[in-house]
């Protein structure tokens, strides 16, 4: 997986250039984010529910 995602950033980096690169990193990084939510490793229950003491 590791391999893949360096792949895809560096052809972004090598064919789009920093902004290109960036922009890979971080819709990588929210793709990850949204699968742990998904896969249920993280839970943002906490989130949602605010300042409430």
């Amino acid at each position: 997986m590791g391999l893949l995602v360096g792949l895809a950033l560096g052809l972004a980096a090598a064919f789009g250039g920093f902004g290109a690169f960036l922009t890979v990193l971080v819709i990588g990084a929210l793709g990850v984010v949204v699968g742990l939510v998904l896969d249920g490793r993280v839970d943002i229950s906490q989130l949602s529910q605010g300042r409430r003491q």
